[in-house]
């Protein structure tokens, strides 16, 4: 008897060991990579976690890799080498492009969720096969400059709407003993917003440059409108409105400068608000936005950027749940979690996704330029597949004093033909 019941606890606690390890089994371990912004992580994270509360048989494991050119890097090689995780964020438009989409990635084009994913966003995740291969995630954003408003008070300043009045502000804001424009080469992807920002006035002097540039018939250096941002960067250099850390400060210490008033200007994608709130949350509303200014006050507008996509590589094993959790980051209810976490940056491109009515007043300044017909325009980016992997170096040089605007300009030509090359697009 003592052996019998010895026997059925023993088969008891083997069946119960075997029922859990089936259980964890059947449990999906999806991994999930994302670029290391703190906005991005809070976001990312919370999206995980809310995710994995509505599917109990789903883990969501978060990596984060760093931004900027090693960042593309990463994603190449773990693309190259079957390694990436089973959904990643990236960029949307000319690194989407780069990826080799229809080689590398899941084709997206017949799930449910794109029906609420707005047309304008799938043009950019679209590949030469016409397939869609990926999901919004993020809001659309401006490429501008983001201004410390107290500053802006102090001297009685307004925001600008041509180079000369950015330029008479930065002066004041000099002579009055302040860091008028904050650059943080420490992270050199910063380094492009005066060039990439710019593109709305090279389209309104030159409205046919996207076409020439991709078909290699328009160059930087050989057109006026598109050597002004690398000479206006150069022009900040020379005036000395720099910040004096600028070669080693981060992009964490520029929005935190830029909000706590130790400079009054930062080249920024609108995007940054987000880190604003994370890092100096009590500045929030001491930032305000405003387009790069070009030549003419009276075609002034911004440069917009959409937002990085989500995507799901050939190699995962695991694409029904991928698919999954990728509708749910495009749904409303996915939305909100980005605005609970990250904060409201600006548009979502999910239909019926809304925005607080109390957004900071960098998305207040944003949303007029989206809202009013003609005030925006794509950045090359998004109208090109060509984007040189080497201007982040080249704008880092021209900001710095290194390399002169005209041989930056002359420079990154020579990085473009490669990338085009590479694409194998006629006319390089």
């Amino acid at each position: 008897m003592h052996r019998r019941t010895a026997l059925r606890a023993t088969l008891a606690i083997l069946l119960t060991t075997v029922a859990s390890s089936a259980l964890a089994q059947d449990k999906v371990k999806l991994t999930f990579l994302f670029d290391n912004a703190p906005s991005t992580v809070a976001m990312a994270e919370a999206l995980a976690a809310a995710f994995e509360a509505k599917h109990p048989n789903i883990d969501v494991e978060t990596e984060s890799r760093p931004g900027g050119g090693e960042g593309d890097n990463i994603i190449k090689t773990r693309l190259a080498t079957g390694e990436m995780t089973d959904v990643f964020l990236y960029n949307s438009g000319s690194l989407f492009q780069a990826m080799n989409p229809t080689q590398n990635l899941v084709d997206l084009t017949g799930e449910a969720f794109q029906a609420n994913v707005i047309d304008s966003f799938k043009t950019v995740v679209t590949g030469t096969d016409g397939k869609v291969y990926g999901a919004p995630i993020g809001t659309a954003m401006g490429g501008g400059i983001l201004y410390n408003i107290p500053i802006y008070k102090e001297l009685g300043l307004t925001p600008p709407k041509s180079w000369a009045e950015f330029m008479a502000n930065n002066e004041k804001i000099k002579a009055a003993g302040k860091t008028a424009v904050i650059q943080t080469f420490g992270a050199t992807w910063t380094s492009q917003l005066f060039v990439l920002g710019d593109f709305y006035n090279v389209l309104a002097a030159e409205p046919n440059f996207a076409a020439d540039y991709t078909a290699g018939k328009a160059k930087y250096a050989s057109t006026p409108a598109a050597m002004k941002g690398f000479e206006r960067q150069e022009e900040v250099f020379k005036a000395g409105y720099l910040n004096e850390d600028f070669a080693a400060a981060t992009f964490e210490d520029g929005v935190t400068k830029v909000a706590t008033g130790e400079g009054a200007h930062y080249p920024m994608l609108s995007f940054a608000v987000a880190n604003i709130k994370e890092l100096a949350p009590e500045n929030v509303n001491d930032v305000g936005f405003f387009a790069i200014p070009g030549d003419d006050a009276a075609s002034n507008g911004l440069t917009t950027w959409m937002p990085a996509g989500l995507y799901i590589p050939k190699t995962t094993k695991h694409e029904a749940e991928a698919k999954e959790f990728v509708a749910f980051v495009a749904s409303i209810e996915g939305c909100d979690i980005q605005t609970q976490s990250a904060g409201a940056t600006g548009p979502y491109l999910v239909k019926d996704c809304t925005l607080p009515a109390d957004v900071p007043p960098v998305v207040a300044d944003l949303l007029p330029y989206f809202q009013e017909g003609g005030r925006s325009a794509p950045a090359l980016e998004f109208l090109s597949p060509i984007k040189g992997p080497a201007l982040e170096q080249i704008t880092v040089e021209v900001g710095s004093g290194i390399r002169s605007a005209a041989d930056g300009a002359a420079l990154y030509d020579e990085d473009v033909k490669k990338q085009a090359q590479q694409l194998g697009l006629p006319g390089w």
